[in-house]
């Protein structure tokens, strides 16, 4: 997943003239470039630009040059209020990049990529051999600025056309969009008016003549009154067409004939044509953006300078980008400002690790090659460690991802089928990916690649299509692999894009067997003439007595039955092979899901495997979280857009048989981290009727050990929050759960008997939470487990607030959590006021003799408790004595356990001590726990010798023993 300084795709479509539409009508950046504008900015200065390697022109305002076209006030205000238009227009935000914080801004997170200049030989020479590798900057032709584009070529001549050209995710858009606001604010002064056009807003138009005043007039209308002074301008206007390959452009006189007046009507492309061909405003400079395979629509001689887009080819640029873009003020704001989640302490570490494996891991710095890549890095990223807005999940990010990569975009504008170019993507790289999920690999050979392409081309078009293809969109999917021992196989360039292209595969309905096309093609036939042919059999059978006809007749009816069950069994097996591939018990031991993707991306901490050496088996845990987020009726809307539709009946057949396997093998008990990818697919599949009736066999919420970060909270309040019946036992032991963390899962807790937040480094700040919860009306808390956490005094003031008011509580553990003498104190005061609670544990909370005591006396006064834990405190021997005399003296009231012995025989909770001692030997402190077990053992033996009882002793030597082991693992003597 990488993405970069790649901002959105621009994608201006036809919508001229027409009222306002919401940014979210059309997910790109500068949704229609070419509109009216009625806004203006406020006046002052705009927002600077951050701008990194080069820049279009100077750093200061443009001058005020000798013989300026629009010195009078009318057209400078012309020209002033199009700038303004632009401006607005070209920094308004798309959906995705409000993800990043609500005063995010792309203005000040600029990367130029690098631009290398070629020769026409070298375009149009011919490739003998499938070829992926991203081309560097050749020694001899240093890497252009964009102040250069329009410099002297070497041999002095003047450029007026420049043509920029660049595979998929380059950051072609990205540089006009820079151009043209380096325009607007002033920052490009060798040219006194800028006019954009989409290629892609002009091919809308067809063949209606209209003349280059009139487009200009239609979507700049302060233009209007200086178009005549546009002869004049020379090679002070700029001209930016973007997209070139939306036009079909015919340069034959024969097909576009000459045309040097503005003001005559002519065809959108002919228009371009000779604006190209300078016969139309010919002093006037122009600049040409479009993908490799249209290069060739315009003939060399009408070109001055063609530049390739090489995206990020020097790994500083990326982690200048990545360093920009992640240390935004608000990057760890919240939807709608909620609180800051990342601390800039956090955001740095974050870089930092990037960087590192940046530098380490050179598969990761070929995929950020390309920009686009480099904002997939960020945006997931931010997915995986700041508060997730709602209804976000890993699969939109995906389908986001390609829309702004491919919306709008045709694979060939000249082919009459119009295909798109996600459709033909779809189609081949999701049959690689598929296959290389299902033989679990992820190195393909080149014949494997060629095998995919190639697959069922056989016309000359297909040909050709498939030619565009490989030098437009290739290499935006798959790179050389850089790994050591894989050299000369290609990889995708993010392994999580390999999982997302097979799940679409699968769901777009692609993967066909022989025997589906078969019978597809026979229904479908039969189907066509079945009613005609059950007409006439019929008027037959009333005429002639043929009994064969009725069985002829029902035969007709049962053929597209039959195929639908074909149809109906492939789809249980493919939901067969994703449940399979969820639950695989080879994967039991790994980590989640988002951990691993933010290890692929951030690296791993301590000596873990190399991150260029392969795994011991392929690990493909995405694919079912794709299956299922591609399920969902948001990311089924964008794929329309970008020409792979899923049909609702056929996503509501999938969910059916993905549900019948879950029903299945769903219900077997999952080790955490499976459970948490579980849980995870549920989240991408954003159906509650769908999960609600799938996990209603879920009674135990098992998540020891996983690293709740806030999008995992995220992801189990939204699966599991809105569901009704209870759970048995919720275990959060381990999580590094933080306050934030616990109100988010707020809904999920109120549904649990049992809630363990063990080793949780949970505060007084958390004891708050806590509170409300046992307040909460809805409360079923029966067991509440908060050992080894520092909740303190303050904490424990909070928590009897919520005791006081509860009436489901009945077993508290406060083991380790740093009460001292004033808390047990605390507590003996407001013990009275709840009076459910049958068993508390304080202890190894460093209390004395005097606190103890008084908790022992409240403890024995209250109506319901039985059982107080006491082990391990500051107590003297005559302590001890004290608190086990006053149990003995509590007949029926709670029993008090303050060491392994009671009297001369075996504490029957001599097991629960020493179980808490080993589950906690690592985490506490070595040195206290062995002098705690020390006066244990010497209890034991002078209980052993104060016995006559052979039973006694031999039980007291068993204890003896466990306890001597336990020091021998704390390096004691254990003698």
């Amino acid at each position: 997943m990488r993405w970069g300084h790649r901002l959105p795709r621009v994608s201006w479509g036809p919508g001229l003239g027409r009222g306002l539409q919401s940014a979210d009508e059309r997910i790109p950046f500068l949704i229609h470039w070419s509109w009216p504008l009625k806004g203006e900015l406020p006046r002052g200065l705009p927002r600077a630009f951050v701008r990194h390697r080069g820049s279009s022109a100077g750093s200061g305002p443009p001058s005020r040059r000798h013989g300026s076209l629009f010195q009078g006030t009318s057209a400078s205000e012309a020209v002033q209020h199009h700038r303004q238009n632009l401006a607005e227009w070209f920094t308004r935000l798309p959906r995705e990049e409000r993800q990043f914080g609500p005063t995010f801004a792309l203005d000040t997170v600029h990367v130029d990529p690098v631009i290398r200049e070629s020769t026409p030989d070298e375009l149009l020479r011919p490739s003998a051999q499938l070829t992926l590798g991203h081309q560097h900057p050749l020694a001899g032709l240093p890497p252009l600025a964009l102040s250069q584009l329009f410099d002297p070529d070497a041999c002095g001549r003047r450029v007026q056309t420049v043509v920029l050209y660049g595979t998929v995710g380059t950051g072609k858009s990205t540089l006009v969009r820079k151009m043209v606001l380096d325009w607007c604010y002033g920052r490009l002064p060798a040219f006194e008016l800028l006019i954009p056009f989409s290629c892609e807003d002009l091919s809308s138009l067809g063949p209606a003549p209209a003349s280059l005043c009139q487009l200009i007039a239609q979507r700049y209308t302060p233009l209007k009154e200086i178009l005549p002074l546009m002869a004049a301008a020379g090679s002070r206007l700029l001209f930016v067409l973007h997209g070139l390959e939306h036009l079909n452009l015919d340069f034959r006189l024969a097909g576009t004939g000459l045309c040097s007046d503005p003001k005559e009507p002519k065809a959108p492309a002919a228009i371009m044509v000779n604006l190209l061909r300078k016969y139309m405003l010919p002093e006037a400079s122009i600049l040409v953006t479009t993908r490799p395979s249209a290069i060739g629509r315009i003939p060399s001689k009408y070109v001055g300078r063609y530049g390739e887009i090489c995206g990020f080819s020097d790994t500083n640029l990326q982690k200048l980008y990545f360093q920009l873009r992640l240390n935004q003020p608000d990057c760890g704001y919240g939807a709608g400002g909620a609180g800051i989640l990342i601390t800039p302490a956090q955001r740095d570490n974050m870089v930092e690790m990037l960087s590192r494996n940046l530098e380490g891991h050179h598969q990761i710095a070929a995929a950020c090659f390309l920009p686009s890549y480099c904002w997939l890095v960020c945006a997931t990223l931010h997915f995986l460690h700041a508060p997730t807005p709602p209804g976000q999940t890993l699969t939109s990010i995906y389908t986001s991802f390609l829309r702004l990569n491919f919306s709008g975009e045709m694979l060939d504008s000249t082919d009459p089928s119009k295909l798109s170019l996600m459709a033909y993507a779809a189609r081949t790289m999701g049959k690689l990916a598929y296959e290389g999920v299902s033989s679990r690999k992820t190195y393909f050979s080149e014949e494997d690649v060629r095998s995919c392409l190639e697959a069922g081309v056989k016309t000359e078009e297909e040909f050709q299509l498939l030619h565009v293809f490989r030098r437009d969109a290739l290499t935006f999917f798959l790179a050389p692999c850089v790994e050591p021992g894989h050299r000369g196989t290609f990889v995708f360039i993010v392994p999580a894009m390999q999982e997302y292209l097979a799940a679409l595969y699968i769901v777009l309905g692609l993967r066909k067997t022989t025997l589906q096309q078969v019978g597809k093609e026979v229904a479908e036939l039969v189907g066509r003439v079945g009613e005609d042919v059950s007409l006439v059999l019929g008027i037959v059978a009333k005429l002639l007595p043929l009994r064969a006809l009725p069985l002829l007749l029902n035969l007709l009816k049962v053929v597209p039955r039959v195929f639908g069950r074909v149809v109906g069994k492939s789809r249980e097996a493919v939901a067969q092979a994703m449940v399979l591939e969820m639950f695989r018990e080879e994967d039991y031991y790994n980590d989640d899901v988002l951990d691993q993707m933010g290890a692929s991306i951030l690296g791993v901490e301590g000596p873990r495997r190399h991150p260029d050496e392969p795994p011991d088996d392929e690990v493909f845990e995405l694919f079912p979280m794709f299956m299922g987020g591609l399920l969902s009726a948001h990311n089924r809307a964008v794929l329309a857009q970008l020409g792979c539709p899923i049909k609702t009946l056929d996503a509501v057949e999938n969910a059916q048989a993905i549900k019948k396997k879950l029903g299945k093998l769903g219900r077997q008990v999952l080790p955490p981290s499976e459970l948490l990818d579980h849980l995870f697919f549920h989240y991408e599949f954003q159906n509650q009727r769908f999960s609600a009736e799938v996990l209603s066999s879920l009674r135990q919420l098992n998540l020891a050990g996983v690293r709740m970060t806030p999008l995992k909270c995220t992801v189990v309040a939204a699966v599991l929050g809105s569901g009704r019946h209870a759970l048995d036992e919720v275990n959060l032991a381990s999580c590094q759960l933080d306050p934030a963390g616990l109100r988010t899962l707020m809904p999920v807790l109120l549904r649990a008997r049992k809630l363990g937040l063990q080793l949780n480094s949970l505060g007084p700040e958390a004891c708050g939470v806590l509170r409300d919860l046992l307040l909460h009306d809805q409360c079923q808390i029966t067991t509440l487990r908060l050992s080894n956490n520092p909740l303190t005094v303050a904490g424990v003031a909070l928590l009897v607030e919520g005791l006081a008011g509860n009436s489901s509580l009945t077993h508290l553990s406060l083991l380790h959590t740093g009460l001292g003498d004033e808390g047990l104190k605390l507590l003996a005061a407001q013990l009275d006021r709840n009076q459910q609670l049958q068993e508390l544990n304080v202890a190894y909370n460093g209390a004395g003799d005097a606190a103890a005591l008084a908790l022992a006396t409240a403890a024995r006064d209250h109506p319901s408790l039985e059982l107080l834990h006491l082990y391990f405190n500051e107590l003297s021997s005559e302590g001890r004595q004290t608190l086990r005399d006053l149990g003995d003296a509590a007949k029926g009231r709670a029993r008090v356990v303050v060491s392994l012995t009671e009297g001369t025989a075996v504490s029957e909770y001599w097991s629960v001590i020493l179980s808490e001692v080993q589950r906690n030997l690592n985490s506490w402190d070595r040195g206290r726990v062995r002098r705690h077990l020390e006066l244990l053992l010497r209890d034991l033996e002078d209980s052993r010798g104060a016995t006559l009882n052979p039973w006694r002793k031999a039980q007291l030597l068993r204890v003896e023993g466990e306890v001597r082991a336990l020091l021998e693992q704390l390096g004691g003597t254990g003698s």
